[in-house]
Protein backbone atom coordinates (compact mmCIF):
# COMPACT_ATOMS: atom_id res chain seq x y z
CA UNK A 1 0.00 0.00 0.00
CA UNK A 2 1.18 3.69 -0.67
CA UNK A 3 0.46 6.69 0.24
CA UNK A 4 -0.64 8.24 4.27
CA UNK A 5 -4.60 9.23 4.23
CA UNK A 6 -5.24 12.09 5.78
CA UNK A 7 -7.19 12.02 9.29
CA UNK A 8 -8.69 15.25 8.81
CA UNK A 9 -11.08 14.89 6.09
CA UNK A 10 -15.02 14.51 6.71
CA UNK A 11 -15.75 13.29 2.83
CA UNK A 12 -16.52 9.67 1.69
CA UNK A 13 -14.43 6.85 1.47
CA UNK A 14 -13.69 6.33 -2.06
CA UNK A 15 -12.26 3.67 -4.23
CA UNK A 16 -11.24 4.31 -7.46
CA UNK A 17 -9.67 1.58 -9.70
CA UNK A 18 -8.54 2.62 -12.87
CA UNK A 19 -5.44 5.10 -12.89
CA UNK A 20 -5.58 6.35 -16.41
CA UNK A 21 -7.21 9.26 -17.90
CA UNK A 22 -10.53 9.38 -16.36
CA UNK A 23 -9.25 7.62 -12.83
CA UNK A 24 -6.59 10.56 -12.74
CA UNK A 25 -9.36 13.47 -12.92
CA UNK A 26 -11.45 11.79 -10.24
CA UNK A 27 -8.46 11.31 -7.60
CA UNK A 28 -7.39 14.75 -8.28
CA UNK A 29 -11.06 16.13 -7.82
CA UNK A 30 -12.72 14.28 -5.37
CA UNK A 31 -9.33 14.12 -3.29
CA UNK A 32 -9.49 18.23 -3.43
CA UNK A 33 -13.15 18.00 -2.52
CA UNK A 34 -12.10 16.48 1.18
CA UNK A 35 -12.67 12.93 0.44
CA UNK A 36 -10.57 10.15 1.39
CA UNK A 37 -9.36 8.10 -1.74
CA UNK A 38 -7.41 4.96 -2.51
CA UNK A 39 -6.60 4.10 -6.16
CA UNK A 40 -6.25 0.79 -7.41
CA UNK A 41 -4.06 -0.10 -10.68
CA UNK A 42 -2.12 -2.65 -11.37
CA UNK A 43 0.42 -0.33 -12.72
CA UNK A 44 2.76 0.44 -10.02
CA UNK A 45 4.29 3.48 -11.65
CA UNK A 46 0.82 4.70 -11.97
CA UNK A 47 -0.45 4.11 -8.39
CA UNK A 48 3.16 5.62 -7.02
CA UNK A 49 2.81 8.90 -9.15
CA UNK A 50 -0.95 9.46 -7.69
CA UNK A 51 -0.24 9.03 -4.09
CA UNK A 52 2.84 11.39 -4.73
CA UNK A 53 1.02 13.71 -5.90
CA UNK A 54 -2.54 13.95 -3.89
CA UNK A 55 -3.06 13.03 -0.52
CA UNK A 56 -4.37 9.76 -1.21
CA UNK A 57 -3.88 5.67 -0.98
CA UNK A 58 -2.55 3.61 -3.51
CA UNK A 59 -3.06 -0.33 -3.76
CA UNK A 60 -1.02 -2.35 -6.45
CA UNK A 61 -3.35 -5.17 -8.19
CA UNK A 62 -6.12 -6.21 -9.66
CA UNK A 63 -9.19 -4.07 -9.38
CA UNK A 64 -11.50 -7.01 -9.64
CA UNK A 65 -9.96 -9.26 -6.37
CA UNK A 66 -11.46 -9.35 -2.92
CA UNK A 67 -8.48 -9.10 -1.48
CA UNK A 68 -7.14 -6.43 -3.46
CA UNK A 69 -10.28 -4.47 -2.69
CA UNK A 70 -10.03 -5.46 1.13
CA UNK A 71 -6.85 -4.08 1.12
CA UNK A 72 -7.95 -1.04 -0.20
CA UNK A 73 -10.46 -0.54 2.13
CA UNK A 74 -13.54 -2.01 1.01
CA UNK A 75 -15.48 -2.39 4.31
CA UNK A 76 -15.09 1.18 5.12
CA UNK A 77 -15.67 2.12 1.55
CA UNK A 78 -18.90 4.58 0.87
CA UNK A 79 -18.24 4.77 -2.73
CA UNK A 80 -16.18 2.30 -5.45
CA UNK A 81 -15.69 3.56 -9.07
CA UNK A 82 -14.07 1.46 -11.79
CA UNK A 83 -13.02 3.26 -14.84
CA UNK A 84 -10.18 0.60 -15.98
CA UNK A 85 -10.00 0.62 -19.87
CA UNK A 86 -12.25 -2.77 -19.89
CA UNK A 87 -16.14 -2.66 -18.96
CA UNK A 88 -16.13 -6.51 -18.33
CA UNK A 89 -13.54 -5.76 -15.33
CA UNK A 90 -15.56 -2.72 -14.34
CA UNK A 91 -18.95 -4.74 -14.31
CA UNK A 92 -17.13 -7.96 -12.63
CA UNK A 93 -15.07 -4.83 -9.93
CA UNK A 94 -18.37 -3.35 -9.05
CA UNK A 95 -20.39 -6.47 -8.67
CA UNK A 96 -17.76 -7.86 -5.63
CA UNK A 97 -17.94 -4.50 -3.67
CA UNK A 98 -21.53 -4.71 -4.21
CA UNK A 99 -21.86 -8.26 -2.90
CA UNK A 100 -19.09 -7.73 -0.16
CA UNK A 101 -19.97 -4.54 0.93
CA UNK A 102 -22.25 -1.84 1.90
CA UNK A 103 -20.78 0.51 -0.69
CA UNK A 104 -22.15 2.18 -3.74
CA UNK A 105 -21.24 1.23 -7.13
CA UNK A 106 -20.04 2.92 -10.31
CA UNK A 107 -19.36 1.47 -13.58
CA UNK A 108 -17.72 3.12 -16.80
CA UNK A 109 -19.11 0.98 -19.50
CA UNK A 110 -18.49 2.03 -23.23
CA UNK A 111 -19.61 -0.82 -25.16
CA UNK A 112 -22.70 -0.29 -27.47
CA UNK A 113 -24.00 -3.78 -26.92
CA UNK A 114 -23.64 -3.64 -23.01
CA UNK A 115 -25.40 -0.46 -22.91
CA UNK A 116 -28.23 -1.65 -24.65
CA UNK A 117 -28.74 -3.59 -21.21
CA UNK A 118 -28.36 -0.77 -19.07
CA UNK A 119 -30.98 -0.97 -17.16
CA UNK A 120 -30.96 -4.87 -16.83
CA UNK A 121 -27.32 -4.43 -15.73
CA UNK A 122 -27.87 -2.29 -13.13
CA UNK A 123 -31.14 -3.96 -11.58
CA UNK A 124 -29.24 -7.42 -11.56
CA UNK A 125 -25.76 -6.57 -10.46
CA UNK A 126 -26.77 -4.02 -7.88
CA UNK A 127 -24.63 -1.29 -9.76
CA UNK A 128 -26.05 2.40 -8.36
CA UNK A 129 -24.89 4.08 -11.75
CA UNK A 130 -23.22 3.18 -15.42
CA UNK A 131 -21.34 5.86 -16.99
CA UNK A 132 -20.44 6.20 -20.84
CA UNK A 133 -17.88 8.47 -21.62
CA UNK A 134 -18.63 8.14 -25.06
CA UNK A 135 -22.18 8.37 -25.26
CA UNK A 136 -21.83 11.77 -22.36
CA UNK A 137 -19.31 12.99 -25.19
CA UNK A 138 -22.21 12.04 -28.23
CA UNK A 139 -25.10 13.86 -26.77
CA UNK A 140 -23.04 17.01 -26.04
CA UNK A 141 -22.26 17.09 -29.26
CA UNK A 142 -25.61 16.68 -29.86
CA UNK A 143 -26.97 19.76 -28.59
CA UNK A 144 -24.42 21.37 -30.31
CA UNK A 145 -24.97 20.60 -33.64
CA UNK A 146 -29.19 21.25 -32.49
CA UNK A 147 -28.13 24.79 -32.09
CA UNK A 148 -24.61 25.45 -33.88
CA UNK A 149 -24.30 29.28 -32.89
CA UNK A 150 -23.63 28.18 -29.34
CA UNK A 151 -19.77 26.69 -28.26
CA UNK A 152 -21.26 24.88 -25.09
CA UNK A 153 -24.89 23.71 -24.58
CA UNK A 154 -25.52 22.10 -20.73
CA UNK A 155 -28.83 20.54 -20.06
CA UNK A 156 -30.93 21.01 -17.02
CA UNK A 157 -33.93 20.42 -15.69
CA UNK A 158 -34.09 16.82 -17.60
CA UNK A 159 -33.78 18.59 -20.50
CA UNK A 160 -36.43 21.95 -20.15
CA UNK A 161 -33.44 24.07 -19.20
CA UNK A 162 -30.65 24.66 -20.94
CA UNK A 163 -27.00 26.64 -20.09
CA UNK A 164 -25.66 28.07 -23.53
CA UNK A 165 -22.49 29.56 -24.04
CA UNK A 166 -21.60 31.96 -26.73
CA UNK A 167 -19.11 34.68 -28.54
CA UNK A 168 -20.78 37.82 -29.36
CA UNK A 169 -19.02 38.41 -33.42
CA UNK A 170 -19.17 41.64 -35.13
CA UNK A 171 -21.98 43.23 -35.77
CA UNK A 172 -23.77 41.10 -32.89
CA UNK A 173 -27.09 43.65 -31.46
CA UNK A 174 -25.91 42.49 -28.07
CA UNK A 175 -22.62 44.43 -28.33
CA UNK A 176 -22.67 47.75 -26.30
CA UNK A 177 -25.98 46.67 -24.62
CA UNK A 178 -26.02 46.81 -20.69
CA UNK A 179 -27.71 43.21 -19.26
CA UNK A 180 -30.07 45.11 -17.54
CA UNK A 181 -31.22 46.48 -21.54
CA UNK A 182 -31.03 42.97 -22.70
CA UNK A 183 -33.14 41.60 -20.42
CA UNK A 184 -35.84 44.69 -20.82
CA UNK A 185 -35.46 44.83 -24.98
CA UNK A 186 -34.38 41.62 -25.99
CA UNK A 187 -36.01 38.65 -23.73
CA UNK A 188 -37.04 38.45 -20.14
CA UNK A 189 -37.11 35.04 -19.46
CA UNK A 190 -33.27 34.50 -19.67
CA UNK A 191 -30.72 35.04 -17.67
CA UNK A 192 -26.93 36.37 -18.38
CA UNK A 193 -24.82 34.86 -15.36
CA UNK A 194 -21.64 34.99 -16.93
CA UNK A 195 -19.20 36.59 -19.38
CA UNK A 196 -15.79 35.95 -20.39
CA UNK A 197 -13.86 38.81 -21.42
CA UNK A 198 -10.12 37.73 -22.78
CA UNK A 199 -8.79 36.03 -19.26
CA UNK A 200 -11.08 37.19 -17.24
CA UNK A 201 -14.70 36.06 -15.76
CA UNK A 202 -17.43 38.06 -14.32
CA UNK A 203 -20.75 37.20 -13.24
CA UNK A 204 -22.72 40.52 -14.33
CA UNK A 205 -24.76 42.71 -12.57
CA UNK A 206 -27.23 45.04 -14.52
CA UNK A 207 -25.03 47.89 -15.58
CA UNK A 208 -22.50 45.60 -16.91
CA UNK A 209 -22.02 46.33 -20.82
CA UNK A 210 -21.25 43.69 -23.00
CA UNK A 211 -18.42 43.87 -25.94
CA UNK A 212 -17.61 42.32 -29.07
CA UNK A 213 -15.43 39.27 -28.40
CA UNK A 214 -16.96 39.13 -25.29
CA UNK A 215 -18.25 35.20 -24.52
CA UNK A 216 -21.59 35.13 -22.72
CA UNK A 217 -23.18 32.38 -21.16
CA UNK A 218 -27.04 32.46 -20.82
CA UNK A 219 -29.53 30.41 -19.07
CA UNK A 220 -33.27 29.69 -19.91
CA UNK A 221 -35.76 27.34 -21.19
CA UNK A 222 -34.93 25.11 -24.40
CA UNK A 223 -37.94 27.14 -26.55
CA UNK A 224 -36.82 30.30 -25.05
CA UNK A 225 -33.03 29.82 -26.11
CA UNK A 226 -33.92 29.43 -29.65
CA UNK A 227 -36.59 32.52 -29.61
CA UNK A 228 -33.72 35.02 -28.17
CA UNK A 229 -30.83 33.79 -30.85
CA UNK A 230 -33.96 34.80 -33.56
CA UNK A 231 -34.63 38.18 -31.36
CA UNK A 232 -30.77 38.93 -32.07
CA UNK A 233 -30.60 38.51 -35.55
CA UNK A 234 -28.72 35.05 -35.07
CA UNK A 235 -30.99 32.69 -36.40
CA UNK A 236 -29.97 29.18 -34.84
CA UNK A 237 -31.00 25.59 -37.03
CA UNK A 238 -29.71 22.32 -36.36
CA UNK A 239 -27.17 21.62 -39.03
CA UNK A 240 -28.26 19.40 -41.65
CA UNK A 241 -25.51 17.10 -42.51
CA UNK A 242 -22.50 16.07 -40.50
CA UNK A 243 -19.06 14.36 -41.66
CA UNK A 244 -17.65 12.88 -38.74
CA UNK A 245 -13.22 11.40 -39.01
CA UNK A 246 -13.50 8.53 -37.64
CA UNK A 247 -14.94 5.57 -36.61
CA UNK A 248 -14.54 4.53 -32.77
CA UNK A 249 -17.38 4.07 -30.13
CA UNK A 250 -18.38 8.21 -29.90
CA UNK A 251 -18.79 8.40 -33.77
CA UNK A 252 -21.47 5.57 -33.48
CA UNK A 253 -23.30 6.86 -31.03
CA UNK A 254 -23.09 10.48 -32.57
CA UNK A 255 -23.86 9.31 -36.06
CA UNK A 256 -26.86 7.75 -34.36
CA UNK A 257 -28.24 10.53 -32.89
CA UNK A 258 -27.59 12.22 -35.99
CA UNK A 259 -29.37 10.09 -38.39
CA UNK A 260 -32.70 9.71 -35.80
CA UNK A 261 -32.62 14.14 -36.05
CA UNK A 262 -32.86 13.65 -39.94
CA UNK A 263 -29.64 14.47 -40.16
CA UNK A 264 -27.20 12.86 -43.02
CA UNK A 265 -23.86 11.69 -41.61
CA UNK A 266 -20.88 11.19 -43.47
CA UNK A 267 -17.86 8.71 -41.77
CA UNK A 268 -14.33 8.81 -42.54
CA UNK A 269 -12.63 6.11 -41.44
CA UNK A 270 -9.50 3.68 -42.51
CA UNK A 271 -9.52 0.64 -40.98
CA UNK A 272 -11.68 -1.62 -43.57
CA UNK A 273 -13.31 -3.81 -40.68
CA UNK A 274 -14.43 -1.14 -38.64
CA UNK A 275 -16.05 0.78 -41.66
CA UNK A 276 -17.79 -2.71 -42.69
CA UNK A 277 -18.98 -3.03 -39.18
CA UNK A 278 -20.06 0.89 -39.41
CA UNK A 279 -21.64 0.39 -42.46
CA UNK A 280 -23.69 -2.74 -40.95
CA UNK A 281 -24.74 -0.72 -37.57
CA UNK A 282 -25.63 2.56 -39.43
CA UNK A 283 -27.18 1.73 -42.83
CA UNK A 284 -28.46 5.04 -43.78
CA UNK A 285 -24.71 7.10 -43.25
CA UNK A 286 -22.54 7.06 -45.76
CA UNK A 287 -19.05 5.11 -44.64
CA UNK A 288 -15.87 5.99 -46.54
CA UNK A 289 -13.01 3.57 -46.15
CA UNK A 290 -10.01 6.35 -46.48
CA UNK A 291 -7.47 8.19 -43.94
CA UNK A 292 -9.41 11.13 -42.94
CA UNK A 293 -6.25 13.55 -42.59
CA UNK A 294 -5.50 13.46 -46.41
CA UNK A 295 -6.49 16.56 -47.34
CA UNK A 296 -7.07 15.66 -50.67
CA UNK A 297 -9.47 12.89 -50.04
CA UNK A 298 -11.47 15.44 -47.73
CA UNK A 299 -12.18 17.79 -50.46
CA UNK A 300 -13.13 15.62 -52.32
CA UNK A 301 -15.95 14.51 -49.89
CA UNK A 302 -16.81 17.77 -49.67
CA UNK A 303 -15.64 19.28 -46.57
CA UNK A 304 -15.65 22.38 -48.56
CA UNK A 305 -19.93 22.48 -48.35
CA UNK A 306 -20.63 20.81 -44.96
CA UNK A 307 -22.44 22.24 -42.42
CA UNK A 308 -20.66 20.98 -39.90
CA UNK A 309 -17.30 18.88 -38.91
CA UNK A 310 -16.40 16.96 -36.32
CA UNK A 311 -12.45 14.77 -35.96
CA UNK A 312 -12.65 12.11 -33.69
CA UNK A 313 -9.68 10.09 -34.27
CA UNK A 314 -8.44 9.25 -31.48
CA UNK A 315 -5.39 11.57 -31.45
CA UNK A 316 -5.36 14.95 -30.04
CA UNK A 317 -2.66 16.77 -32.35
CA UNK A 318 -4.85 15.18 -35.13
CA UNK A 319 -7.82 15.91 -34.20
CA UNK A 320 -6.88 20.11 -33.99
CA UNK A 321 -5.23 19.84 -37.02
CA UNK A 322 -8.36 18.52 -38.70
CA UNK A 323 -10.52 21.52 -37.07
CA UNK A 324 -8.33 23.80 -37.98
CA UNK A 325 -8.08 22.62 -41.76
CA UNK A 326 -11.77 22.60 -42.14
CA UNK A 327 -11.91 25.88 -40.70
CA UNK A 328 -9.83 27.46 -43.21
CA UNK A 329 -11.66 25.88 -45.94
CA UNK A 330 -15.36 25.80 -45.43
CA UNK A 331 -17.94 27.28 -43.18
CA UNK A 332 -18.84 24.47 -41.01
CA UNK A 333 -19.56 24.20 -37.34
CA UNK A 334 -16.72 22.83 -35.57
CA UNK A 335 -16.33 20.45 -32.84
CA UNK A 336 -13.30 19.37 -31.18
CA UNK A 337 -12.58 16.64 -28.94
CA UNK A 338 -9.55 16.66 -26.61
CA UNK A 339 -8.52 13.86 -24.13
CA UNK A 340 -5.35 14.88 -22.94
CA UNK A 341 -5.63 17.97 -20.44
CA UNK A 342 -2.36 19.37 -21.05
CA UNK A 343 -1.36 22.08 -22.58
CA UNK A 344 -4.98 23.15 -21.90
CA UNK A 345 -3.71 27.30 -21.90
CA UNK A 346 -2.21 26.84 -25.06
CA UNK A 347 -5.52 24.87 -26.67
CA UNK A 348 -7.77 27.87 -25.56
CA UNK A 349 -6.03 30.22 -27.35
CA UNK A 350 -6.80 27.90 -30.33
CA UNK A 351 -9.73 28.74 -32.47
CA UNK A 352 -11.26 25.50 -32.34
CA UNK A 353 -14.88 26.30 -32.23
CA UNK A 354 -16.99 24.34 -29.18
CA UNK A 355 -14.31 21.92 -27.15
CA UNK A 356 -15.43 18.99 -25.35
CA UNK A 357 -12.97 16.94 -22.77
CA UNK A 358 -15.03 13.65 -22.41
CA UNK A 359 -13.15 12.62 -19.38
CA UNK A 360 -14.43 16.18 -17.66
CA UNK A 361 -18.02 15.09 -18.72
CA UNK A 362 -17.74 11.68 -17.05
CA UNK A 363 -16.04 12.92 -13.50
CA UNK A 364 -18.97 15.98 -13.39
CA UNK A 365 -21.42 13.16 -13.24
CA UNK A 366 -19.47 11.11 -10.49
CA UNK A 367 -18.46 14.10 -8.44
CA UNK A 368 -22.08 15.42 -8.39
CA UNK A 369 -22.93 12.05 -7.16
CA UNK A 370 -20.09 11.59 -4.42
CA UNK A 371 -21.21 15.19 -3.32
CA UNK A 372 -25.41 14.28 -3.16
CA UNK A 373 -24.17 11.14 -1.06
CA UNK A 374 -22.01 13.14 1.57
CA UNK A 375 -24.87 15.08 1.96
CA UNK A 376 -26.66 11.66 3.60
CA UNK A 377 -29.99 13.07 3.69
CA UNK A 378 -31.31 13.52 -0.15
CA UNK A 379 -28.97 12.60 -3.34
CA UNK A 380 -30.20 16.45 -4.05
CA UNK A 381 -27.81 17.31 -6.75
CA UNK A 382 -29.22 16.75 -9.94
CA UNK A 383 -26.53 17.74 -12.71
CA UNK A 384 -22.74 19.25 -11.76
CA UNK A 385 -21.48 21.57 -14.56
CA UNK A 386 -18.09 23.13 -14.57
CA UNK A 387 -17.81 26.17 -16.07
CA UNK A 388 -15.30 29.05 -17.33
CA UNK A 389 -11.93 26.32 -17.48
CA UNK A 390 -13.40 25.20 -13.93
CA UNK A 391 -13.77 28.62 -12.59
CA UNK A 392 -17.50 28.39 -11.77
CA UNK A 393 -20.01 25.85 -11.01
CA UNK A 394 -23.18 25.56 -12.10
CA UNK A 395 -25.23 23.14 -10.31
CA UNK A 396 -29.21 22.04 -9.73
CA UNK A 397 -30.30 21.50 -6.70
CA UNK A 398 -32.92 19.02 -6.52
CA UNK A 399 -35.02 20.52 -3.27
CA UNK A 400 -36.65 18.07 -1.27
CA UNK A 401 -37.19 19.48 1.88
CA UNK A 402 -38.26 22.67 3.70
CA UNK A 403 -35.43 24.20 5.22
CA UNK A 404 -34.31 28.25 5.97
CA UNK A 405 -34.20 28.69 2.19
CA UNK A 406 -37.74 27.85 1.43
CA UNK A 407 -41.06 29.55 1.31
CA UNK A 408 -39.46 33.28 2.09
CA UNK A 409 -38.43 36.02 -0.52
CA UNK A 410 -35.27 35.17 -2.46
CA UNK A 411 -34.00 39.12 -1.19
CA UNK A 412 -34.67 37.81 2.27
CA UNK A 413 -32.13 35.31 2.03
CA UNK A 414 -28.31 36.51 2.93
CA UNK A 415 -26.30 34.83 -0.03
CA UNK A 416 -22.99 34.20 -0.42
CA UNK A 417 -20.92 36.62 -2.76
CA UNK A 418 -20.14 35.47 -6.19
CA UNK A 419 -23.30 33.24 -5.81
CA UNK A 420 -26.40 33.69 -8.61
CA UNK A 421 -29.85 32.09 -8.76
CA UNK A 422 -30.30 31.29 -12.39
CA UNK A 423 -33.52 30.25 -12.23
CA UNK A 424 -36.19 27.72 -10.80
CA UNK A 425 -38.34 24.79 -12.51
CA UNK A 426 -41.28 23.94 -11.03
CA UNK A 427 -43.83 21.49 -12.40
CA UNK A 428 -42.83 22.07 -15.90
CA UNK A 429 -42.81 26.01 -15.83
CA UNK A 430 -39.41 27.50 -16.08
CA UNK A 431 -38.95 31.03 -13.98
CA UNK A 432 -35.94 33.65 -14.04
CA UNK A 433 -36.45 34.27 -10.15
CA UNK A 434 -36.54 38.01 -9.40
CA UNK A 435 -36.15 39.46 -5.71
CA UNK A 436 -40.09 38.66 -5.03
CA UNK A 437 -39.90 34.93 -5.96
CA UNK A 438 -39.28 31.99 -3.20
CA UNK A 439 -37.84 28.63 -3.46
CA UNK A 440 -40.50 26.11 -2.80
CA UNK A 441 -40.43 22.18 -1.77
CA UNK A 442 -40.24 20.15 -5.27
CA UNK A 443 -38.00 22.53 -7.40
CA UNK A 444 -35.12 21.83 -8.98
CA UNK A 445 -33.20 25.19 -8.92
CA UNK A 446 -30.05 25.81 -10.39
CA UNK A 447 -27.01 28.04 -9.45
CA UNK A 448 -24.15 29.77 -11.04
CA UNK A 449 -21.05 29.96 -8.29
CA UNK A 450 -17.37 30.16 -8.39
CA UNK A 451 -17.46 28.64 -5.16
CA UNK A 452 -16.57 24.67 -5.07
CA UNK A 453 -17.74 21.99 -3.51
CA UNK A 454 -21.51 22.84 -2.70
CA UNK A 455 -23.55 19.53 -1.42
CA UNK A 456 -26.45 21.31 -0.90
CA UNK A 457 -28.79 24.51 -1.54
CA UNK A 458 -28.23 25.76 1.76
CA UNK A 459 -24.02 26.00 0.94
CA UNK A 460 -25.44 29.04 -0.80
CA UNK A 461 -26.23 31.15 2.11
CA UNK A 462 -23.57 32.80 4.65
CA UNK A 463 -23.22 30.67 7.67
Amino acid sequence: MFGIKSMASKGLNIIIVGGGKVGATLVEALSTEGHDVTIVDSNRDVITEMANLYDVMGVEGNGASYMVLREAGLEDCDLIVAVTESDELNLLCCTIAGRSGKCATVARVRTPEYMRDVGYLRDKLGLTLIINPDLETAEEMTRILCLPNALDVSSFAHGQAEMVRFKLEEGNQLIGKSVMECGTETFSELLICGVERKEELCIPNGSFVMEQNDIVTIVASRTNVREFFKKIGNVSRQVKDVMIVGGGKTTYYLGQSMIRRGISVKIIEKDKQKCDLLSILMPKAIIINGDGTDQELLIEEGIEYVESFIPLTGIDEENIMLTLFAKQVSNAKVITKINRMTFKNVINQLDLGSVIFPRILTSEKIIAYARAKNNSKNDNIETLRHLFDSRAEAIEFRVDEASVITAKPIRELKLKKNVLICSIYRRGKFIIPSGSDQINLGDNVIVVTTHSGFEDIKDILER
